[in-house]
């Protein structure tokens, strides 16, 4: 019952929302670097926060991520519509972090042994928080991707390692087919926003931290590894070309798939999904140690990634 009921507000919410967002003016309109060609609504992640805030309820003992987690949605939230500072944008982002640490234990020497290894998690936490934003470019990829991890998270959650109340998943779960009603088609109803891919991005790394810690099976960490590959080889690239990797652009392989070889937002999308599923199989059910596994993992995406070089050097448009 508790599930129904939370869908029924969730999707009470994101109607709301979306019947209040054109009178505020809270719309993405299209650019240069954008990968849509019409005016949406922006910031329809909100309903992950909502998601989040609810679990809080249901379990209260876990106020401390959640408020974390609604930090970065309302900052997130507020810079969507104002382009607010990167200094307190990344103010936020760290007290966020350390909230998230926080919660996992990691000021402890019990939980980390070692001092030097704390700034190290701080720079790959929130550099991935922010890659994961950095993907969200088109229709479905951000919905259909967390939607991938959260249902992993939540398998491994029930029926390998138990490190979380199951409520902490489903809800982001729903939260992800309610924007997916909506976004997931080739005319999208609205996008995400920093709001949303911030927060879910947030909440799956604090997930993952946990069952990690808890477990202590490191593999569990290529659950990111299509995103991981795409955003890291992305910047490198950038930085190789000697760009600003804090400006917009259209060079991920996603959005060279879309904007320069025609395919459609729901297929690319979809593929992402499908491939990181496969390889979150790969991880669950191989028995591979986590060398092996990176290796075979991360081979044939670097090969892939190799495919979207020889492109943008026949397409010298896309990287000036």
């Amino acid at each position: 019952m508790v599930y129904l009921i939370s869908t029924i507000i969730l999707w009470i919410c994101i109607l709301v929302y979306l019947r209040l967002a054109p009178i505020f003016n809270i719309i993405d309109k299209p650019n240069e670097r954008s990968s849509h060609t019409e005016v949406t609504i922006r910031g329809g992640g909100v309903v992950f926060v909502l998601s989040i805030v609810i679990a809080a309820f249901i379990e209260p003992y876990y106020w401390l991520p959640v408020t974390g987690a609604f930090l970065l949605g309302v900052i997130s939230f507020v810079d969507d519509q104002m382009d607010l500072s990167r200094r307190l944008r990344f103010s936020c982002h760290l007290l966020a972090v350390s909230i998230l640490f926080a919660a996992l234990g990691l000021f402890s020497s019990e939980m980390l042994p070692s001092f030097w290894l704390l700034p190290l998690l701080y720079i790959l936490v929130i550099g991935t928080i922010n890659a994961y934003n950095f993907m969200d470019g088109i229709n479905g990829i951000t919905g259909l991707y967390s939607l991938v991890l959260l249902g992993a998270l939540q398998y491994v959650n029930i029926k390998q390692h138990p490190f979380v109340e199951p409520e902490l998943i489903w809800l982001p779960m729903i939260a992800c087919g309610i924007f997916l009603f909506y976004n997931f088609r080739r005319k999208a109803k609205c996008f995400a926003g920093d709001v949303g891919s911030i927060t879910i991005a947030y909440w799956i790394v604090y997930l993952l931290l946990k069952l990690i810690f808890i477990s202590g099976n490191l593999p569990y960490v290529l659950f990111l590894c299509l995103y991981g590959v795409d955003a890291v080889m992305t910047i490198l690239h950038r930085l190789y070309l000697r760009q600003n990797i804090f400006q917009a652009h259209r060079m991920h392989f996603y959005q060279i798939l879309v904007n320069e070889k025609g395919f459609s937002h729901v297929s690319v999308a979809s593929c992402y999904g499908m491939i990181q599923a496969a390889i979150i199989v790969l991880v669950l059910f191989s028995g591979l140690s986590f060398w092996t596994l990176s290796i075979v993992c991360l081979a044939p995406l670097l090969t892939l990634y190799g495919l979207k070089f020889k492109w943008l050097a026949t397409d010298k448009s896309v990287t000036s």
